[in-house]
């Protein structure tokens, strides 16, 4: 029987505080990437420093606190859609100014705090697509678990994998797996209101993008053994 780290677990009553998300940054490096986090793998207080100063204001608390213990673990926030390095923090004039943070890979989206919200400790996050810019998370705590998720899932080379999930299928994956209690959120490239949800098992991470028949399901297994198991349980046309 497969046993393992389960993320719906982890997460199971949704991120109320700060702190938890904190928790969960370094439970998930340890359980799943098995390394642990290290002092060296966040952002000095001199860098953080130096890139307020040249903003000219404070870094909200949840963004500063994220980059100061993960900021420079590049396995879990620069694989797909990196997170900006702190020197590289700027602000964009949509929306009477958003400071961006993480940019997809090829700059055809941002992720950005409004800067009319930037003086709270957790400010809402907001996403450019071909909307223009749309709400993300109502608080950064909330995108930082996001964004583990989703650049560890990326960067996971022979434990990732990817399909087009049949409708038939979506009943399996709702016995199988459980949600993971993270807030419905937008895909950036998605031309419709289509949501991101997350489902784990132990060992065992799936992301749903969309839900509409044959919408993509992007996968992560712990171990090989893990991964063998979802494309087993969800036996759609995975692409690896």
């Amino acid at each position: 029987m497969l046993d393992g780290p389960d993320v719906s677990v982890a997460l199971r009553g949704g991120v109320r505080t700060r702190s938890q998300v904190w928790d969960f940054g370094r439970w998930f490096p340890d359980a799943w990437m098995g390394r642990p986090l290290r002092s060296e793998d966040g952002c000095s207080e001199d860098e953080l420093a130096a890139a307020e100063a040249d903003l000219g204001f404070e870094l909200p608390a949840a963004l500063r606190e994220g980059y100061a213990l993960l900021g420079r673990r590049e396995d879990l926030t620069r694989q797909q859609d990196p997170l900006v390095e702190p020197a590289g923090l700027y602000v964009d004039d949509a929306l009477g100014g958003v400071l961006v943070f993480c940019r997809e890979n090829q700059d055809c989206a941002s992720w950005g705090i409004p800067l009319a919200r930037i003086e709270q400790d957790d400010p809402p996050v907001v996403v450019e697509s071909h909307q223009g810019w749309i709400p993300f998370f109502d608080r950064m705590s909330l995108a930082w678990v996001e964004l583990v998720l989703s650049e560890s899932l990326f960067g996971a080379a022979s434990f990732y994998d990817a399909c087009e999930l049949p409708d038939a299928l979506v009943p399996t994956l709702h016995t199988r797996y459980a949600r993971v209690d993270l807030p419905d959120h937008p895909l950036w490239a998605s031309e419709d209101d289509s949501p991101v949800r997350w489902y784990a098992a132990p060992g065992r991470l799936v992301r749903r993008d969309g839900l509409q028949d044959q919408s993509w399901i992007h996968a992560r297994g712990r171990t090989i053994t893990d991964l063998k198991a979802i494309r087993e349980e969800l036996p759609g046309s995975w692409v690896c």
